[in-house]
């Protein structure tokens, strides 16, 4: 199996999730279920097959978390000699040239990625134009959406 990058926060909030998954929200849907499985004929039970597939579901993210966890190669950029280089785990401060948008960036793993909160996948066509790039280069990076210029104000191992 081969190990997929993850923050030390990243691998927090998947532990975490992973608790509330087992701890919480399974005993919900056992109990759910029970319930549905009270109010008699199954076949046409809308309640028991409900909680079943939310089972389903559950169950398959525990698995995948597990997964994540079990595959996980833990970054911790920290404790890195920050060289001003793009590396995974990097926070990174642009300026798109062609909007003059200024936009910070944290390159993560695919379990972190979250747009919304500037967590971008290093696999990504954004974090693969970035990643060994270095504070102060021009980068023309190639997106779903066209061309993109932009230009690297800073770079921070935090």
């Amino acid at each position: 199996m081969e190990k997929e990058p993850i923050t030390i926060n990243g691998l927090e909030n998947l532990k975490k999730e992973l608790k509330f998954l087992k701890e919480t929200k399974r005993p919900e849907i056992v109990s759910a279920i029970s319930e549905a499985r009270s109010h008699g004929d199954l076949k046409e039970n809308a309640e028991y097959h409900a909680a079943k597939e939310q089972q389903s579901h559950n169950e398959g993210r525990i698995q995948e978390i597990e997964n994540s966890i079990a595959t996980a190669n833990v970054i911790d950029v920290t404790k890195l000699n920050n060289d001003g280089k793009i590396i995974f785990g990097s926070t990174v401060s642009l300026q798109n040239l062609d909007t003059n948008e200024k936009i910070e960036y944290k390159i993560v793993g695919k379990d972190e990625a979250d747009l919304k909160k500037k967590l971008i996948y290093f696999k990504s066509p954004i974090g693969k134009g970035l990643i060994g790039k270095n504070k102060g280069d021009l980068v023309e990076i190639k997106t779903p959406n066209g061309m993109k210029n932009f230009e690297i104000f800073d770079v921070k191992y935090v």
